[in-house]
């Protein structure tokens, strides 16, 4: 939803993306020996999986200063002009992780929350 910028009157993009984005390529520990096979790409995917979620708090973050923005301006009447801002921002937090993007785990009880 664009919004319009405080001094200029001129309308923004919205701040965060809306589309869908893929699993990335992740590495898991060994079964028996409790070691990856590629340690690299076991750290590289640990790092991913780290900026994935600093993604999705910024997201959240992001939704709730706009209800906040939005709550403002409105006043009284934020019950009725502020509902499609709130329930975005509500369908975002009541996810699992927030929204995080999570890899195809051979085992997802085992990786649950991360």
């Amino acid at each position: 939803m664009p919004t319009s910028g405080p001094a200029s009157g001129v309308v923004e993009k919205g701040r965060y993306h809306e589309g869908s984005m893929k699993p990335f390529s992740h590495e898991e520990l060994g079964v028996k020996s409790g070691r990856a096979k590629d340690p690299v790409k076991y750290l590289l995917s640990t790092e991913q999986r780290a900026r994935e979620r600093q993604i999705a708090y910024e997201t959240v973050r992001l939704l709730r200063e706009d209800v906040i923005e939005c709550y403002r301006r409105e006043g009284v009447n934020h019950y009725e002009n502020c509902k499609d801002v709130t329930e975005k921002y509500y369908n975002v937090v009541i996810k699992k992780d927030m929204g995080q993007l999570h890899p195809k785990w051979a085992d997802p009880a085992k990786h649950d929350g991360w």
